[in-house]
C-alpha cells in the first residue's frame, strides 16, 4: 500500500502588539462594564496595535519568530497563505506584503477570506500544497487588526475583538501518522446577513454616505451569530471526531476559536471533554478572529499541554457563515 505523505506542523510563530486595553479602560469611551464584559464574552483584555498599523506588520513579526524557532531562512519558505479579513489593502494581497517584509524572495502567496475560520482553511489549503509534493515549506498565517474596523461607539461589538498574528510552518511528515489528519469544512451563505462590513466592496463602494452611515465598521446580529456558533462548533466537531473513531473523552487536546467563552464551553461539554483538555486564552486576547487558533496553540504548547503524539481537535465558525474542523496528531 501506497504511504500518504501527509502535512504536520514543524514550527509556530506568534506576535501580540504591546499595548493592551481592559474592559475597565473601554468603560471609559462606552457604555458598558467590566462584569457585563465577562459574564457575556469572558474576556478580561485585548491587545491592540497603533492606529495606522497594518496587517502586515505583526504578520510579519510571526513569520520571524516562526523562522527563529525553526532554525531556517526566510529564502527557504515556498509558499506564505494569509488568512485575514483586515488585509493592508483591497491589493496587493497582504500576502505579497509580508513576503517583502521577511524577504522570502522565493515564496509566492495569496490570502484567503474566511474570517474566524480562515485559520483552518488556510492551513487546508497550504496541506494541500505538501501532500501533492509541490512544495516541502508553507508558511500560513492567521492575522486581523480588527481595530482598525469597529466602531468604539458600539458596545455590542467593541468589547469583543483584539489583534494579534500567528504563523505556522508545515512540512512533509516522515510518518503518516502524524500531522493533519483530517478536515471538514462548509458554508451557509444566507448567514452572511449576521455578521458582515457592508462597506468598501463593489456593492457598496466608498463614499462620503458610506462612511456617515459607519458601514466600514463590523456589523453584528450577536443572537444569530450565538446560536449558528454554538450549534455548528459543536457539529462539526462530532462529525470530525466520529469520522475518525474518536470520542471527546479520548481526545487529548481541543482548541477551538476564541470567540465566546460560553460557546467553547456550550461545545466541549457536549462533546463530553474534560476541562483540563480544552485551551482557553480569551481572556487575555478576546477575539482575534484568524489568530485565535495559532495564539491558542502557543500557550497550550508553552503550558506543556500540547506535545508530540497529542491528539488535537481544532473548530471554528466565523462570518460568511463559515465553518471548519481539522484533526491533528501533534508532531513536535
Amino acid at each position: 500500500m501506497k504511504s500518504v505523505r501527509r502535512a504536520k506542523i514543524t514550527a509556530l510563530g506568534r506576535y501580540v502588539p504591546p499595548k493592551i486595553v481592559t474592559n475597565h479602560e473601554l468603560s471609559k469611551r462606552v457604555d458598558t462594564n467590566h462584569d457585563w464584559i465577562v459574564e457575556r464574552t469572558g474576556i478580561y483584555q485585548r491587545h491592540m496595535v497603533e492606529p495606522g498599523t497594518p496587517t502586515s506588520e505583526p504578520a510579519a513579526h510571526a513569520v520571524v519568530d516562526l523562522l527563529k524557532q525553526r532554525g531556517i531562512e526566510a529564502d527557504d519558505i515556498d509558499l506564505i497563505i494569509v488568512a485575514t479579513v483586515t488585509p493592508d489593502m483591497f491589493f496587493p494581497a497582504t500576502a505579497c506584503l509580508v513576503q517583502n517584509k521577511v524577504r522570502a524572495s522565493r515564496a509566492w502567496g495569496f490570502d484567503v477570506s474566511a474570517a474566524c475560520s480562515g485559520f483552518l482553511y488556510a492551513l487546508t489549503i497550504g496541506a494541500q500544497f505538501i501532500e501533492s509534493g509541490a512544495h516541502n515549506k508553507v508558511v500560513v498565517i492567521g492575522a486581523d487588526v480588527m481595530s482598525s474596523i469597529i466602531d468604539f461607539e458600539d458596545r455590542t461589538t467593541c468589547v469583543l475583538f483584539g489583534d494579534g498574528a500567528g504563523a505556522v510552518l508545515l512540512e512533509p511528515s516522515e510518518d503518516e501518522n502524524f500531522g493533519i489528519l483530517d478536515y471538514r469544512h462548509e458554508v451557509d451563505g444566507a448567514g452572511g446577513k449576521h455578521l458582515y462590513m457592508p462597506g468598501g466592496g463593489s456593492w457598496h463602494p466608498s463614499s462620503h454616505e458610506t462612511v456617515d452611515k459607519k458601514m466600514h465598521y463590523v456589523h453584528q446580529e450577536g443572537q444569530a451569530v450565538f446560536k449558528f456558533a454554538v450549534r455548528k462548533m459543536e457539529e462539526a466537531s462530532r462529525i470530525m471526531l466520529e469520522r475518525n473513531g474518536l470520542t471527546g473523552k479520548e481526545l487529548d487536546l481541543f482548541i477551538a476559536h476564541q470567540a465566546n467563552l460560553r460557546i467553547i464551553n456550550a461545545t466541549a461539554d457536549k462533546l463530553g471533554m474534560d476541562e483540563s483538555k480544552v485551551v482557553k486564552n480569551i481572556h487575555k486576547y478576546g477575539n482575534t478572529t484568524a489568530a485565535t487558533i495559532p495564539l491558542a496553540i502557543g500557550d497550550a504548547i508553552e503550558d506543556g499541554r500540547l506535545k508530540k503524539g497529542s491528539s488535537v481537535l481544532f473548530a471554528a465558525v466565523g462570518a460568511g457563515f463559515t465553518v471548519g474542523s481539522m484533526l491533528v496528531r501533534w508532531a513536535y
